[in-house]
């Protein structure tokens, strides 16, 4: 059985992370890599064809991580609780995964998207159109199939708790133990029926 390479690409892609968090995607450099990882940049390049590719599995690893968890909030129990549930993973994954969250705090576009490998901007397009396809089932189990409708649970599912989430990361300021409740609160004021609101 051979020896596992001593600079895996996760403890690369960790290194990456925490150079991303701190100062943004732009600190994200071979060199800067090597220099936290304690990796040779030879290393680097032999697991990453180019900094663009490095920077797309960066970003692809963290959605995947906090999309895992928000796909299966979606899936499971009736349909009102799943659009609460997700709501509040959005917050609580963000709370436990401060690293990542600054990450996400970006957008593809800063880690260089366009001139990721075919292959990378193929797995995001997948990765967004799982968790589109995902929320447009949820909204037909809630009986909401007009497209006001499915904007409407975006926003409840995932807007409206990632702006909570980034409001309080920008200020440098823990997510209040109340966030979970106050986005589920919200949420369920936006996809109650009409009459429900008031």
């Amino acid at each position: 059985m051979g020896r596992p390479a001593q600079h895996d690409i996760d403890r690369l892609l960790d290194a990456a992370a925490e150079l991303a968090a701190e100062s943004g995607p732009s600190a994200v450099t071979v060199a800067a890599v090597a220099r936290v990882a304690h990796a040779p940049s030879g290393s680097i390049y032999h697991r990453f064809p180019s900094r663009s590719a490095m920077l797309a599995a960066l970003w692809l690893r963290t959605v995947d991580r906090f999309q895992e968890g928000f796909l299966a909030t979606l899936e499971t129990g009736p349909p009102e609780q799943a659009a609460l549930d997700a709501a509040r993973h959005v917050v609580s994954w963000s709370r436990a995964h401060p690293r990542e969250t600054r990450i996400l705090l970006y957008g593809p576009a800063d880690f260089d998207r366009p001139n990721w490998p075919d292959e990378a901007r193929e797995h995001l397009r997948q990765s967004n159109g799982r968790v589109a396809s995902a929320l447009r089932d949820l909204a037909a189990r809630l009986g909401k199939r007009e497209p006001h409708e499915v904007e409407r649970l975006f926003l409840a599912t995932v807007d409206l708790p990632y702006a909570t989430v980034r409001r309080h990361h920008l200020s440098d300021e823990p997510i209040p133990a109340y966030a979970e409740d106050l986005v589920a609160d919200c949420t369920a004021a936006l996809i109650a029926e009409p009459s429900e609101r008031y």
